[in-house]
């Protein structure tokens, strides 16, 4: 276990990520499965600030609370089933807010009087805000073009630093990424605010960090490799085992923080705001730091093995000791060095000559002169 862990921090794993990449592809597809058949059958649960609607905040005095508001609006004939009501904590002062759908002039002032009444409070201390459905289009059409844009010049700067390739599989892995954490919202019914779009933005900009990460190292070793007959797999897997602990690192470093707001901040602390925000995030972060090992990365190896220049060589893996050989020489040893060897001579190529000191642990030992 502790030599484990001390060739995990020294990136000396030879894990076969590669190898195994159908499992990721197949637990990916399901999930997606899963979203889509949740938006069709539930859709989101978008929140007011998209969909319109009236917002009441009122203080908690008197006979106020969640329960008193749902009586409230039941007198008033309003549904309460999707009415959102919750208790806002700031300091030593408690708030309940509730969010409603459209809702009359003449509604919402019979409302907010018997809301103050309840809370022993004037009708002034009851706050009222209105949101127009048109505004939340307005915002939902310039998250999705600002997300268009941010994929556009994604694509082009890592198609420029790199590769297209590696620019199609880093978008996919956005994609997937985001389409699982919207899955998970519509899953679970969970409200979609604009702390939750904020939110996927920021899941974009660290899944892309993460996906870069393992990138470089992929094309950092494809220039070391460049002069052996080494498979693109085996590249990919070097290259994900070298960036692990890396990975894990960033990955954990920026999961506690957001834990922290999720359960200090909004469990024990009462900052229910905090929530919308850092539980999108969670999602996000975790469905990031798994997409770019088991998409993004195994994606690039794909369609990187169907080129000229490594198609002759698809299917070779190093795996065990022979990529651990791998990666601390640079040569491929093994099966692989048989399985070569016997592919140049179904070819009719005869192996190279090998000189005598190669095949030897140590250097020949000088004959004895023979005493006459």
């Amino acid at each position: 276990m502790a030599g484990g862990m001390s060739r995990l921090f020294r990136g000396e794993t030879t894990i076969n990520f590669y190898g195994r990449r159908n499992i990721g592809f197949i637990a990916s597809g399901l999930l997606l499965l899963v979203t889509v058949g949740s938006l069709f059958t539930q859709g989101l649960n978008l929140g007011i600030d998209f969909k319109g609607g009236v917002a009441f905040e009122v203080p908690v005095a008197g006979t106020m609370s969640e329960a008193k508001a749902k009586e409230i609006l039941a007198a008033n004939k309003i549904r309460t089933d999707n009415a959102k009501i919750q208790t806002l904590t700031s300091g030593s002062t408690e708030r309940v807010r509730i969010q409603l759908g459209d809702l009359l002039v003449e509604t919402r002032t019979t409302i907010q009087e018997a809301l103050a009444k309840a809370a022993n409070a004037t009708v002034n201390d009851v706050s009222v805000s209105t949101v127009s459905s048109t505004w939340g289009r307005n915002i939902t059409t310039k998250a999705i073009n600002a997300l268009l844009v941010f994929f556009l010049i994604v694509s082009i700067f890592i198609a420029w630093q790199f590769e297209w390739r590696m620019a199609l599989s880093a978008i996919a892995a956005m994609v997937h990424d985001v389409g699982i954490s919207i899955g998970v919202y519509s899953f679970f019914k969970l409200e979609v605010t604009p702390a939750t779009v904020v939110a996927f933005l920021t899941i974009l900009g660290f899944s892309l960090y993460d996906t870069i990460v393992v990138f470089d190292k992929v094309h950092e070793n494809t220039e070391r490799f460049s002069g052996s007959k080494v498979s693109y797999a085996d590249i990919v897997n070097v290259s994900m085992n070298q960036v692990l602990m890396r990975s894990l690192n960033t990955s954990i470093s920026s999961l506690l923080p957001v834990l922290s707001l999720l359960v200090i901040g909004s469990g024990v602390l009462g900052a229910v705001a905090l929530r919308e925000f850092a539980l999108a995030l969670l999602v996000g972060l975790a469905t990031g730091a798994y997409s770019s090992i088991y998409i993004a990365t195994p994606l690039v190896g794909i369609l990187k093995e169907r080129s000229d220049q490594y198609r002759s060589m698809r299917g070779q893996l190093s795996i065990g000791a022979d990529m651990a050989h791998l990666m601390q020489t640079g040569a491929p040893v093994g099966r692989r060095a048989a399985a070569r060897a016997a592919t140049d001579a179904s070819h009719g190529i005869a192996p190279a000559p090998v000189a005598v000191e190669t095949l030897l642990s140590h250097p020949p030992r000088p004959r004895k002169k023979s005493r006459r």
